[in-house]
Parts: C-alpha cells; sequence; structure tokens
C-alpha cells in the first residue's frame, strides 16, 4: 500500500510492505494550497508514480487533502471512533491505475452542542491507539488537538486556536509593536505562572504591553512570554486534573507544551511524531 499525509504545505508519502513497514518514504512541498485545480492526480504521478509503475494499487491519503480545499471533499464521522469505523467510510477518488481512497476526519460537540472538527489527527490517534496509548493526548499545532482515546476509540476531543492567536498577536496586533528576536525560558516559564492569575486570557495579553512599555520585559523576552502565556491558557483550560498527557508532534511544537506541562505538575509522555505512517498501516489493515 501506498499511505499519504497530505496537508496544507506539504506532503509525506509512504510505501509500505504489508507487514506495515516502510520501504521507502518521500516528503514534497506540494501542499493542497499549491495545487492547482484539477492538478490532483498530477502530482500524485510525480511524486509516486513510480511506485504505481511497479505495481502499488492501494493508495490511502489523510489529511486536508480530504477536506473542502483539497482533492475530494471526505464527509466528517461522529465520535466515538475507531480504526474499524473509519475504514468503514473512506471515501473512493476517481483514478485510473489505482485504488484511491480518503480517509475521512472525525466531528465531536462539545458540552454546548457546538460542532468540533479535525482532520489529518485521527490518523496519527489511530496510531497511538494501535502503540496502545490510552487517556489524554495533546498534539500541539496551529490548532491544538486535546483527545480522549478510550477502548481502543476516539471518544472526543477539543481544539485550541493557540499557535493562530499567537501568529495574528504577533503580526497583527500593538504587542507586536514590543517584539525583537529572541528567546527566553524564563520569560516562557513566567508567561505559565501568569496563566494562572486572576484577570483571563485577554487581560492577561494586554499586560504583555504594560510589562514592555514599563520595562519589566525585554523586548526579545516578548515572544517567549506570550507563548507561555497562551500556552498556560489552553493547558489550564483542557487538561483532566491528576491525569498525564500524552504528546505526539515535532519537536519544536512539542518541546513548549511538554515545558509547560511539567512546570504545572503534569506528567507528560511524548511519542514519535511520525505516528501518522501507524494510524495509515492500521486503517489500511481495515480496508475492505
Amino acid at each position: 500500500m501506498i499511505g499519504i499525509d497530505w496537508g496544507t504545505s506539504s506532503l509525506r508519502a509512504y510505501r509500505l510492505a504489508a507487514d506495515g513497514a516502510v520501504r521507502e518514504k518521500r516528503d514534497g512541498a506540494d501542499g493542497i494550497l499549491t495545487v492547482a485545480e484539477g492538478g490532483f492526480p498530477a502530482v500524485l504521478h510525480r511524486v509516486v508514480g513510480d511506485w504505481l509503475a511497479a505495481g502499488e494499487r492501494q493508495v490511502l491519503l489523510c489529511g486536508m487533502v480530504g477536506s473542502r480545499q483539497g482533492w475530494v471533499e471526505a464527509p466528517y464521522l461522529p465520535c466515538p471512533a475507531g480504526p474499524a469505523e473509519i475504514a468503514a467510510q473512506l471515501t473512493r477518488v476517481p483514478f485510473a491505475g489505482a485504488d484511491i481512497r480518503l480517509v475521512p476526519g472525525l466531528v465531536t460537540r462539545d458540552a454546548g452542542g457546538v460542532p468540533d472538527v479535525m482532520r489529518g489527527e485521527e490518523t496519527k490517534l489511530i496510531g497511538l491507539l494501535a502503540a496502545g496509548v490510552e487517556g489524554q493526548v495533546c498534539l500541539p499545532g496551529t490548532h491544538s488537538k486535546w483527545v480522549r482515546l478510550e477502548a481502543g476509540r476516539i471518544t472526543g476531543f477539543g481544539t485550541h486556536m493557540t499557535g493562530e492567536v499567537r501568529a495574528v498577536l504577533l503580526g497583527h496586533s500593538i504587542l507586536g509593536r514590543l517584539v525583537q528576536p529572541g528567546e527566553s525560558a524564563a520569560a516562557f516559564a513566567r508567561g505559565v505562572v501568569r496563566s494562572g492569575q486572576a484577570g483571563g486570557l485577554l487581560h492577561h495579553a494586554f499586560g504583555t504591553r504594560g510589562l514592555g512599555l514599563l520595562g519589566e520585559l525585554a523586548e526579545s523576552e516578548t515572544a517567549s512570554y506570550l507563548s507561555g502565556l497562551l500556552i498556560g491558557h489552553e493547558i489550564r483550560a483542557a487538561h483532566r486534573p491528576g491525569e498525564a498527557v500524552h504528546l505526539a508532534a515535532a519537536e519544536t511544537l512539542a518541546a513548549p507544551y511538554a515545558t509547560a506541562l511539567r512546570l504545572l505538575g503534569v506528567a507528560v509522555q511524548e511519542h514519535d511524531p511520525d505516528i501518522v505512517v501507524r494510524g495509515l498501516v492500521e486503517i489500511g489493515r481495515h480496508w475492505a
């Protein structure tokens, strides 16, 4: 089988053996936003055409390639969902010479009945389930996911726009006027601690400016402080007290979350950021 994690800005393709071992891996910059209308078949041929020519006939795609802006929209599947339910809802993609299927995204609803969605992360989570992980999982990113895994299924999740809000505040708000390049572990920790004090996130965010104007926070520390503040608020809102947190993300994304969680006394277990391949394999095992 060929498995492809095809996101907004990049893709990663895996040529998989019958036992799930990765025979070959390729990275590409052809994220869905770079593909012209009707251009997905040509990109696929360019990236893995030789694998197809060599006889690989099953292709499993996950990620934003199945979104409304992607190749074909794969409908959202309600939680709870495990590999069997997900495999039963694969969306077929018309393509000459191969059987191509898209992994569906997942949808859940919070206590107020408001829907929350994910697309791409479900495959990573199936990989974690296959590795025996249960409990609370955090997948840091532009839109971080806090997920519940129970009895071999994804039972629910919540999304936090922490990464995107940070980028907006630093790039398009008055807070960014005080920022100079630099990283500070002490300023990050200070932001995490501040997130637990009275006042709320919006008040705390503006306090970043006050600290800078009065010389109590260096311009080179501002971005780190704001990161700690935002991640601290996210953790306090999403973490279930008394439970360890499983982290799965690239080191640059996972490291600040691991630091913040440990500062708050939360046990952390980190996992292979490339766990998506195990999820593709597991869903592929249920492909009928």
